[in-house]
């Protein structure tokens, strides 16, 4: 259990909090390039701001304040040309920067006004088929090149989910092993019965041990289950939180991405192997939407969405314990350490920013950016179903709608 205050200080997201300061210090995916190929703009909430992602028509990506400052036209609607996006509205063009080209109308009358204009404008890169923003102070540091990304033998695989809750109980997740055991394990063969599908239902997995180690890029956590020895690479390898918001997985990296202190977008970034004769540009990787699972139109669970896959589950849970996670009415276990261990990690790194100081996976080398590797438990334990999840090697977007056939709403 925590105060209301420390609880406020967590999960707040603006510009001029300690954690929004914190947060604006990392990258976060944004969009897919498939969806820049198939429209040049993309509406983005980040961190509580309103801004609008465009490809201009030379390719090069742009971020910048999502609305026109003549009549807050919203720039979704922008046309993009090559040196920048122009409001459908009145004409006015801006380019990467911010800075405003032309004011139609203006420029013969009102001589000088386009350069009293500024946007906000942020940083954005391109990697592994998705598009990274940074909204944190300048010099920007490099986009981490973590391992999955830089992959080139693998066919792979994007989901979207903006689900209606903080960002921060999306992210203390990872550090909760034994929920795997029962969300992922009882409540999946209770859904399946519901559901009437009794086929999806597993043999439950238990747990013996749990452990949580600082590590160089965050947090490892580590287990034995029923039938497994200290020598099973659960234990001793572990798998990732990539502080602040990132978890790592044999062949995954889920993004958490906080929206507002309300919402948080995450994407799921998986890699398979190539079948044979499969290749597969950044262009063609499946976008998918992952299902964020709320009580139906009787208030009663979705159980078709929750008797198979891990992430509907966590996303339905997420969504249950309220738009704002109340700690201050937590009772925290023996199976909470990993969530106390973060905290303390993320109030050490919200000192280090207010020293002015570069917070953990601050990447500025390039020699020590060229390829992040980060060893997990082994593969085979998911291709077996071994942990009652399943799936990290079957294709999400085969099994689920692609992303502009949903309500897609904004980042």
């Amino acid at each position: 259990m925590i105060s209301k205050e420390d609880n406020e200080r967590l999960t707040q997201v603006k510009a001029g909090t300690p954690m929004g300061d914190l947060l604006r210090r990392y990258w976060y995916p944004i969009a897919a390039v498939s969806e820049l190929e198939r429209h040049p703009t993309k509406s983005v909430k980040l961190l509580a701001e309103e801004l609008v992602l465009f490809k201009d028509n030379t390719g090069k990506f742009g971020l910048i304040d999502a609305y026109c400052p003549h009549r807050r036209a919203h720039l979704v609607y922008g046309m993009t040309e090559d040196d920048g996006i122009r409001c459908a509205y009145h004409g006015w063009k801006f380019d990467h920067a911010g800075r405003c080209l032309e004011q139609p109308f203006e420029e013969t009358l009102n001589k000088g006004f386009k350069d009293k204009i500024q946007l906000a404008h942020y940083s954005v890169e391109e990697l592994g088929g998705l598009i990274f923003a940074y909204l944190g102070p300048q010099p920007a540091p490099l986009v981490p090149r973590w391992d999955l990304l830089l992959e080139d033998h693998y066919w792979r695989e994007i989901g979207y989910s903006l689900t209606r809750c903080n960002w921060l109980q999306t992210v203390e997740n990872i550090l909760d092993p034994v929920h795997v055991e029962w969300l992922h394990g009882v409540f999946r063969n209770y859904s399946a019965e519901r559901s009437g599908n009794p086929e999806m239902i597993r043999k439950r997995v238990r747990h013996l041990k749990i452990g949580f180690d600082l590590a160089e890029y965050g947090i490892i956590k580590r287990r034995i289950l029923e039938g497994e020895t200290e020598e099973s690479d659960d234990w001793k390898i572990g798998h990732w939180l990539i502080f602040p918001t990132i978890q790592k997985g044999p062949d995954m990296l889920r993004f958490r991405v906080p929206v507002d202190e309300t919402h948080t977008a995450q994407w799921y970034y998986s890699i398979h192997p190539f079948g044979e004769g499969e290749r597969q540009t950044k262009e063609e990787m499946p976008l998918y939407h992952m299902p964020s699972p709320e009580l139906d139109a009787h208030g009663q669970p979705q159980y078709q969405y929750l008797n198979n896959e891990v992430d509907p589950q966590d996303n339905a849970i997420f969504i249950s314990q309220g738009p704002l996670y109340d700690r201050t009415k937590e009772r925290l276990g023996e199976s909470d350490h990993g969530l106390v261990l973060y905290r303390h990690l993320l109030e050490n790194q919200i000192k280090l920013v207010a020293a002015g100081k570069d917070p953990l996976n601050t990447f500025r080398d390039p020699a020590k950016n060229l390829r992040i590797d980060l060893e997990t438990e082994s593969r085979d334990k998911f291709l077996t179903g071994r942990l009652g999840t399943g799936g990290m090697r079957r294709r999400y977007s085969q099994r689920f709608k692609p992303l502009d056939e949903t309500d897609k709403r904004s980042l």
